[in-house]
C-alpha cells in the first residue's frame, strides 16, 4: 500500500463466476477527462480478470456518443477538429480484453458513416435500441451511464 493510500476493508465482496453486461453508451458522462463508460469497462474487465470468470461484455455506442468508434480522419470531419480520435487506444484496448464494441445503425445513417470510417473490430447493429432488448432479452444485465 503506497504511504497516502488509506486502508479500506470492503464490507461486502464481490465474485461472479459468469458476467453478462451490456453498456448502453447514448453520451459521454466524465470521470475525470476518461469517460466513465469506459472507466467503468475497464474496472470490470479488471474483475472479471481477477476472479477468472466466464464473460461477455457489449457496448453499444449511439446517439451522442458514437463518434468514439470512429476512424481518426472521420473523426476530424465530424468533429471539427485535426487531433483524431482521442478513444482510439481506449477502444481498442478495451476490444484486445475481450469486450465487443458496437455502433448503433441508426446512429450511423442519421450521421452518414459507413463501415469504412470506424476504427477496427467495430461491428454495426440495426439500432441501439433493439439490440439492447435482444441482449437483457438473453440474459445481459444493462448498465448506462
Amino acid at each position: 500500500m503506497a504511504a497516502s493510500e488509506k486502508p479500506l476493508h470492503i464490507d461486502i465482496p464481490v465474485k461472479l463466476a459468469d458476467v453478462k453486461v451490456v453498456f448502453s453508451i447514448g453520451a459521454l458522462q466524465f470521470e475525470g477527462d476518461l469517460p466513465a463508460s469506459i472507466f467503468h469497462m475497464q474496472l470490470i474487465e479488471d474483475d472479471i480478470a481477477g476472479w477468472d470468470a466466464k464473460s461477455e461484455v457489449v457496448a453499444v455506442f449511439h446517439t451522442n456518443a458514437g463518434h468514439v468508434t470512429l476512424h481518426d480522419n472521420a473523426y476530424n470531419s465530424d468533429r471539427g477538429i485535426a487531433t483524431g480520435n482521442p478513444y482510439r487506444n481506449l477502444v481498442a484496448n478495451l476490444i484486445k480484453r475481450g469486450v465487443k464494441v458496437e455502433l448503433c445503425g441508426a446512429t450511423a445513417k442519421v450521421h452518414n458513416w459507413g463501415n469504412e470510417d470506424l476504427l477496427r473490430d467495430i461491428k454495426v447493429n440495426t439500432d441501439a435500441m433493439a439490440r439492447t432488448a435482444q441482449l437483457v432479452q438473453q440474459g445481459f444485465v444493462k448498465i448506462t451511464e
